[in-house]
């Protein structure tokens, strides 16, 4: 397919580079030890949903005011209607949106609430939650958090327990989630509870949105291999819950949140940090000191490059290095395809099988190329500054978080396919 801009996209293309150079708050800097939140649209240095509340004032302002800076454009959530303050924009105009800012090392703003749980609201859920929910996940007031992985339920996601019993007008719920990316810091929560314990396992889950605040919901923020803590556990206890907070109906929460994962898995975020991931590491090996200073930071301070000679001459290497660069090619591609389609499919699975696989590939190239310096953790003084380091211990995740491969491939054989279940 030929993927070239038309003139009306290659004009928005160059309206949104214009945006992002005069309107992004100068005093909004990447803080270099921060680690990311794991999620595909994250930028290093930058953490919106943590930054919001940031004990920093001038990164808490700095995060505030990016959000209303976008949502004066509706570009918070572009693809939504301006009546719940989205932009009205085409699947390919915020393609273009969030890949330009990708560009431009700035953070999306309110991504799982923009990306995620909105399109889900629009799709699924009543007049009365878009118009209380919609219009402040686009002015950027509340943010959003994932609740389906329980200790017992994650790659079997459908053998969940958390448990909500009918009281009136209102569900109780009770149970445990796990592994909810960045629910510490989450004003709400969507969640999959079961309300019918003797139903078949995936008939009888029903979708809540569950205002975090809730009497009864304590969070423990999670440590993880790299002392970060971007996800978190949630306990519910007797924790009610209005039924108006239903999406979609009783029981049938399992296709909701199958259409919600769907939105998960489109994005284009991934291809372009790894693009630039992949220009960074080409520019350290190069002998031309012009292209070595290539990729520089938002300061504009050239990566220190270490001691990588014996990388550079390595011929195999250089294969694996084109190998990588290829498939990148290959992932962005996918994405727009994926983009294009007015709903994600199974095409989603895809691309994000591919782009998970492809994480953890070209985190083991870089390690390769550093050798034992690939073991140093410290930023100050590590070739690329320990990206790859840091970038190898990111992607151990990748091919479980929003799906293991294994579901992926599942989703790709039965629906993409046409192969049977058994």
């Amino acid at each position: 397919m030929n993927w070239e801009d038309t003139p009306e996209e290659a004009a928005f293309r160059e309206e949104v580079r214009t945006f992002v150079r005069d309107r992004f708050p100068s005093g909004y800097r990447p803080d270099p030890d921060a680690e990311q939140s794991l999620e595909p649209e994250d930028v290093r240095g930058y953490n919106w949903p943590v930054d919001r509340v940031s004990d920093d004032p001038q990164r808490r302002e700095g995060a505030r005011r990016w959000a209303s800076v976008l949502a004066e454009r509706g570009w918070i959530a572009p693809h939504w209607p301006v009546e719940y303050g989205g932009a009205g924009l085409t699947a390919m105009q915020e393609f273009i949106l969030q890949e330009e800012m990708m560009r431009a090392r700035v953070p999306t703003v309110n991504g799982i609430g923009a990306f995620l749980i909105g399109p889900t609201i629009l799709a699924h859920g009543s007049d009365e939650q878009r118009a209380e929910h919609l219009p402040r996940i686009a002015r950027g007031e509340v943010t959003w958090a994932q609740g389906f992985s329980e200790p017992g339920a994650g790659s079997d996601l459908a053998s969940l327990r958390t448990r909500a019993v009918r009281d009136g007008d209102e569900y109780v719920v009770d149970g445990q989630k796990v592994w909810t990316s960045l629910g510490q810091y989450a004003d709400w929560l969507f969640v999959l509870v079961r309300t019918d314990p003797d139903a078949r396992k995936h008939r009888g889950i029903t979708f809540l949105l569950i205002d975090a605040a809730s009497s009864g919901v304590t969070i423990r923020p999670i440590e993880d291999i790299r002392g970060a803590a971007p996800f978190c556990e949630i306990f519910f206890d007797g924790v009610r819950v209005p039924v108006a907070n239903r999406v979609g109906e009783e029981n049938q929460g399992w296709y909701v949140a199958m259409a919600a994962l769907g939105f998960e898995r489109a994005g284009i975020g991934a291809t372009i940090k790894y693009e630039q991931a992949l220009a960074e590491l080409i520019g350290c090996l190069s002998d031309d000191p012009q292209q070595a200073s290539s990729s520089l930071g938002r300061e504009g301070s050239p990566l220190p490059r270490g001691d990588v000679s014996l990388g550079r001459e390595d011929v195999s290497l250089r294969r694996e290095i084109a190998r990588r660069y290829t498939e990148i090619r290959v992932l962005y591609n996918l994405a727009r395809y994926t983009a294009s389609r007015e709903e994600p499919g199974y095409e989603a699975s895809v691309n994000q099988l591919f782009g998970a696989e492809l994480h953890q590939r070209l985190a083991r190239t870089g390690a390769k190329t550093f050798g034992e310096a690939a073991r140093l953790w410290q930023r100050d003084g590590s070739p690329m500054n320990a990206d790859f380091t840091h970038m190898r211990m990111d992607s151990v995740a990748a091919t479980f978080l929003g799906g293991t491969t294994e579901i992926q491939r599942n989703v790709i054989a039965t629906r993409g396919l046409g192969l049977p279940r058994e």
